[in-house]
């Protein structure tokens, strides 16, 4: 069963859901591949008091996170989707608070690893695109080749806005 809820964050309401393992699924309302993947059966929480605790969690490092703090904790996740894009999510929450990267170095990353020659930066942006848990999987670090923000189905604005909070904690909501 999936449990869910809204959480109000400063860029707008975010859907979380969950279930037994973890969390399934952290969308910006209205975002690309909103909810994709969520049963139509599930349990909406309107009370943060009555949430599973595994969704008090993600609230709890969602508060840290807005506050400009880094949190010291990753809430218990339950990812799915295919194993190539299991493998770019894995990469992208090594990516560091306040750090970014591009979608042509985690394509030598992982081309590497499987020890390919290449592999296409194109892959990697439509695998980091489907990620179901924004922000806790931070997609929002990884930039075009030329460093510029590109890709995030939350809009560039959220990005932009997330990168600038985790570079310049001055800047907290």
């Amino acid at each position: 069963m999936h449990y869910t809820t809204l959480y109000q964050s400063p860029l707008g309401d975010i859907f979380l859901a969950c279930d037994d393992i973890g969390l399934t699924g952290l969308w910006f309302k209205g975002q690309k591949h909103f909810a994709a993947g969520l049963s139509s059966e599930h349990i909406f929480i309107e009370n943060h008091e009555q949430l599973p605790i595994l969704l008090t969690e993600v609230i709890r490092w969602l508060d840290i996170y807005f506050s400009g703090d880094t949190p010291d904790f990753t809430p218990s996740l339950h990812l799915s989707g295919t194993l190539f894009q299991l493998e770019i999510w894995e990469i992208l929450l090594t990516i560091s608070h306040g750090t970014t990267t591009t979608y042509g170095e985690i394509a030598k990353k992982l081309a590497k690893k499987h020890g390919l020659l290449s592999m296409s930066a194109q892959a990697v942006g439509n695998a980091v695109g489907r990620n179901p848990v924004s922000i806790i999987v931070p997609c929002h670090r990884v930039l075009g080749s030329n460093g510029k923000l590109t890709g995030y189905a939350g809009g560039i604005e959220r990005k932009q806005a997330l990168l600038m909070l985790e570079i310049n904690t001055s800047l907290v909501f």
